[in-house]
């Protein structure tokens, strides 16, 4: 899913940068420094995520490609969006200490996922992973910002076709960006 999502980005003419967390070993876990920095509204960027930052703020299209377990992204996603997405990166506070974009420099969100269930069933439980990426993370881009969802349901029993076909999917709306 991500190497079709390259090359329809690569085809369309984007510069494409690829965050592989699993090949990073991305720990997670925030510390308790990092925990309290949160808390307090300090807006520190923990030590060794600078270049996460720095690849954010020169993104104008961010693409999310994870397996979708019990209804949510993966540990290692969701631990990355808190650790990375802080104050002064993916939002400031205002005055009145109200959330406001610090990202608006991107313009298009996508969300590729697989899913064990079919879409019906996914539709009842919800889906947090695509909420948390399409919903909360939106407010840190602004809401002008596009969305595009991309899910391949019912994964356990979908045939190579199916998969050629979602991939094909994935490719051509990537090259339209």
């Amino acid at each position: 899913m991500r190497d079709a999502a390259v090359k329809g980005l690569e085809r369309a003419g984007h510069e494409v940068a690829v965050i592989d967390l699993a090949a990073d070993e991305f720990d997670p876990v925030m510390s308790h420094t990092e925990l309290i920095a949160y808390n307090t509204g300090q807006g520190v960027i923990p030590e060794g995520l600078e270049h996460y930052v720095a690849m954010l703020w020169e993104a104008k299209i961010l693409v999310f490609v994870y397996p979708t377990y019990w209804s949510g992204m993966p540990a290692q996603l969701k631990g990355w969006l808190e650790r990375v997405f802080v104050q002064g990166v993916a939002f400031k506070l205002n005055k009145n200490n109200k959330v406001r974009p610090a990202m608006q420099h991107v313009k298009h969100i996508c969300v590729i996922s697989t899913f064990g269930s079919p879409y019906m069933y996914v539709k009842f439980v919800n889906d947090n992973g695509r909420r948390i990426v399409t919903r909360a993370l939106r407010v840190s881009t602004g809401l002008r910002t596009r969305v595009s969802r991309f899910g391949l349901y019912a994964m356990d029993t979908a045939t190579h076709d199916d998969r050629q076909k979602f991939l094909l999917r994935i490719e051509k709306s990537m090259a339209k960006l």
